[in-house]
């Protein structure tokens, strides 16, 4: 016989797949992915749990006076002030949704389809801005509205990307108008 001809007699099948092994290692793999996920859930409620000492949210009076400015867009979440990565997650804050904005001399009113509303009396709105994140969201610099609040003691950064962003400067402006005008009048009493 010819030297090839020894080789290939010698020669075997290709393995078949070892279906036990692969099928292992794809089971393993979804309970190491269940596992993360639980542990990220569980760290969700742990963060919620933290937080339990920030009173419920108000809610819209019944009669909030003309509307000043209204908007449609997403609500990307509140942090602590100035601290940008600290998510609130109590009361619902930390869900992501969509959001109808409505500004009026009583305040902000936030309607959130799928998600808690809340509103921010027109006393507890400190602040508003222009900014390029908020927690797990950012984007090209001025693409955020971010409203800062008092509630309770602590002071939220609150943030909103409209449907047209060019609305925001108005937001911004008519907004800290408002703080203007409510601190004069606080002063003057």
């Amino acid at each position: 016989m010819t030297p090839v001809l020894l080789l290939a007699a010698e020669k075997e099948s290709a393995q078949v797949t070892d279906w036990a092994a692969r099928i292992g290692w794809v089971v393993g793999l979804a309970l190491f992915v269940a596992l993360v996920y639980w542990l990220m859930r569980e760290g969700w409620k742990w963060r919620g749990t933290l937080q339990g000492d920030l009173p419920e949210l108000p809610v819209a009076p019944d009669e909030t006076g003309p509307e000043r400015l209204t908007m449609s867009g997403r609500y990307h979440g509140s942090t602590t002030a100035g601290q940008w990565l600290d998510r609130i997650v109590a009361h619902g804050l930390g869900t992501r949704s969509r959001a109808e904005l409505t500004l009026t001399d009583a305040g902000l009113d936030v309607v959130r389809p799928g998600a808690s509303d809340f509103f921010v009396p027109a006393a507890q709105l400190r602040e508003a801005r222009l900014d390029k994140g908020i927690a797990g969201k950012v984007l090209t610099e001025g693409g955020l509205l971010v409203v800062t609040w008092e509630h309770g003691d602590k002071l939220i950064d609150s943030g909103f990307r409209s449907d047209h962003a060019a609305e925001h400067n108005e937001w911004v402006d008519t907004i800290n108008s408002m703080i203007e005008t409510n601190s004069r009048e606080g002063a003057e009493r």
